[in-house]
């Protein structure tokens, strides 16, 4: 495809914006034509239909956690400490006027969401599945961290109360609640209060 690649990352950013503060099906073609001071064709020629830029949002969203994730597997040999950093990213996308996690966002909207886009979420979340699985895993191996059950179902466990700790600092515009809900929930998970530190 011809055309300007800065043009096409510009409105990527602006539709994640939106789209993190208002959802996905609240957000038009004119509001990001508008944001960005360029024509609606312009928007058109680098992704023709709604669907082709939710996919393409979420796409670019999941290759940027997957990097982060394979990054801390590979540079962070604390499991424990790999946890707080990936709580750290959470935190660092929850914003006082209403945005959160883009894939948060829409998984809310999932039952009217095209099936690409679908699709695309169901990756995403399983790959955050698979790495808080390894990872909690492999902390239970070297005595850092302990929880009943499998590793599986703690990391699902994990994963559902990240997810619903945003909505919950969402609605009450305070990303503070957040750190404090998941701190909670990762303190749960520390071998002993004192290696937490």
């Amino acid at each position: 495809m011809t055309g300007h690649p800065a043009t096409r990352e510009r409105i990527l950013d602006v539709a994640q914006h939106l789209v993190q503060q208002r959802g996905f099906s609240s957000v038009a073609y004119r509001d990001i034509s508008t944001a960005l001071g360029i024509r609606n064709a312009s928007v058109h020629h680098h992704f023709p239909s709604k669907t082709d830029l939710g996919t393409a949002l979420v796409q670019r969203y999941r290759a940027q956690i997957e990097r982060l994730l394979t990054h801390l597997s590979a540079t962070e040999p604390s499991p424990l400490g790999r946890l707080r950093e990936y709580l750290t990213a959470y935190q660092g996308v929850i914003h006082e006027d209403g945005r959160i996690c883009l894939c948060t966002q829409l998984i809310a909207e999932d039952c009217v969401l095209p099936a690409t886009i679908q699709q695309e979420l169901g990756a995403f979340f399983t790959f955050s599945e698979a790495w808080l699985t390894a990872t909690l895993d492999e902390g239970r191996q070297q005595g850092d961290l302990q929880f009943a059950g499998s590793a599986a179902d703690t990391a699902l466990t994990f994963l559902a109360t990240i997810e619903g700790a945003m909505l919950m600092a969402r609605a009450t515009r305070s990303p503070q609640r957040f750190h404090a809900v998941t701190q909670r929930a990762l303190a749960t998970l520390c071998a002993a209060p004192s290696r937490s530190h």
